[in-house]
Order: structure tokens, then C-alpha cells, then sequence
């Protein structure tokens, strides 16, 4: 479905750019806007690479344990009996700090390795309360320091390319507690009716 509709915005863009006479603009978008995707996304790719590394740095060095420690009593607050001294809280530590940074890049595999860790976790094939929370926590994250935002107004000729934090604090924060808020209220609902479930189906037995 999507497929279609993209072939439909691309077919009535040519048709258009024909009536109006811009067909040489289209061109000219088609010939380099996939180059300049490329050049965009080796960009990224080193910082990726770059902070990925520190991360497993940090990871390696005992870094890791002291920002778990920093972390530990808000994030225990917010997951449901989850062992602090695992592997999936370490690695929801280590996704929290790197969105903190505004290094969703490498986050992104951290987040992986946590939400594998907590799969294996839990019971049942529906996703975990802390499988949702976690996913609300990395996608609506809080972010304090823009740093791949701004590395990418740098790139494309801002002078201050870290004026946009306050607005980015203001923002990131505002949305993760509305998320969280939704986030836990249906995982409440949730959790009431498989009890109510489990209640009804011990009185039909």
C-alpha cells in the first residue's frame, strides 16, 4: 500500500513538473539528491561509529555500573520487578545515556540488546509492561545535549548549531512524560484486565 502511494506521489510530481515547465528541477533532484544522501549518511555513519565505540568503551571500563548507579533509582521506578543487576537494565542505562547525549545512532543498538534481554525476560508471546515502557522510554526519549541535531546544523551552515537546546530540553521532556503517562496507564489497564480474565475464568471452572 505504501509502495502504491509513493508510485502515485512520484507519477503525478513528473506529470506536474511537465505542466508547469520545472521538468529540468526534477532532473536535476533525481541525478543529486541520491548522491547527496549517500555523502549524508557516511556522515552519520562516523559518529555512529564514533560513539558506539565509547559506549562500548565505557561499557568495558566500569563506566557502565556508574551511570546504572546514577540511573537506578528513577529507572526501578518505572519497570515492573526488573533485576537491576541484569543485563537489560545495564543496557536501558547505557540506551538512556546515549539519548541524554542526543546520540540516537548509538543508541539504537543498545536498544536492541535491551529489548532482547527483556524478551527473554518475560512470559507469554505479548510484549512485557517493561518491553512497553522501555520502548515509550527510547522512542519519546529525553534529550539534553542535541549533539547529532547539531552536528548536522553544523554541517549545513549554522553558526550555532546548539541554540536549539532549550527548545530540545523543553520538548523531548514534555513529550517522554506525556508518553510515560499514557504508557503506564494502559499497562495498568492492562495488567486489571488479565486479573479480571483470570478471575472470570476460576468461576467458570
Amino acid at each position: 500500500m505504501v509502495g502504491k502511494f509513493a508510485g502515485v506521489l512520484i507519477l503525478a510530481s513528473v506529470i506536474y513538473s511537465l505542466i508547469s515547465g520545472n521538468i529540468s528541477d526534477v532532473s536535476s533532484a533525481v541525478l543529486n539528491e541520491p548522491v547527496n544522501a549517500v555523502e549524508l549518511a557516511v556522515y552519520l555513519c562516523g559518529g555512529m561509529c564514533f560513539w558506539s565505540g565509547l559506549m562500548r568503551v565505557a561499557e568495558k571500563s566500569g563506566i557502565t555500573e556508574v551511570i546504572a548507579g546514577l540511573l537506578k533509582k528513577p529507572l526501578k521506578a518505572l519497570f515492573v520487578d526488573i533485576d537491576t543487576e541484569g543485563r537489560a537494565f545495564r543496557c536501558i542505562c547505557m540506551n538512556v545515556s546515549a539519548n541524554l547525549l542526543g546520540l540516537g545512532n548509538a543508541a539504537t543498538p543498545l536498544g536492541l540488546e535491551a529489548m532482547k534481554a527483556l524478551s527473554e525476560e518475560s512470559e507469554g508471546e505479548l510484549p512485557s509492561d517493561n518491553m512497553v515502557i522501555f520502548t515509550v522510554l527510547n522512542t519519546a526519549s529525553l534529550t539534553l545535549i542535541p549533539t547529532t541535531a547539531a552536528s548536522l546544523r553544523l554541517k549545513y551552515g549554522a553558526e550555532r548549531p546548539f541554540d536549539i537546546m532549550p527548545a530540545v530540553i523543553f520538548t523531548t521532556a514534555a513529550s517522554l512524560t506525556v508518553s510515560l503517562i499514557a504508557a503506564k496507564a494502559g499497562c495498568a489497564i492492562g495488567r486489571h484486565r488479565k486479573k479480571h480474565e483470570r478471575k472470570r475464568g476460576k468461576c467458570l471452572g
